[in-house]
């Protein structure tokens, strides 16, 4: 089993195999989502203090909160599942 890893901003990685969804924070349905998951210890913050910009939903309904767009965790998810 080979594990892929993303980079997520700020050396922060993912496992790729785990990633269920990346998606923007600005609806109200994912904004509940990511209070659901701060309520149950499951909200990881990768983005050092600055804007969220992105939402990673994982498996394991852990979820990621990241710095960068969207459009760009995608790119690299796409590109490194490319190799």
């Amino acid at each position: 089993m080979d594990i892929q890893l993303i980079n997520i901003g700020f050396g922060n990685i993912v496992a790729a195999n785990r990633v269920i969804a990346i998606v923007s924070p600005e609806s109200a349905p994912i904004k509940r989502i990511i209070n659901e998951a701060k309520d149950k210890g499951q909200l990881i913050d990768a983005t050092y203090g600055r804007r969220t910009r992105a939402v990673i939903i994982t498996d394991s309904n852990h979820v990621v909160l990241s710095a960068i767009q969207p459009e760009t965790v995608a790119h690299r998810f796409v590109s490194h599942v490319e190799k």
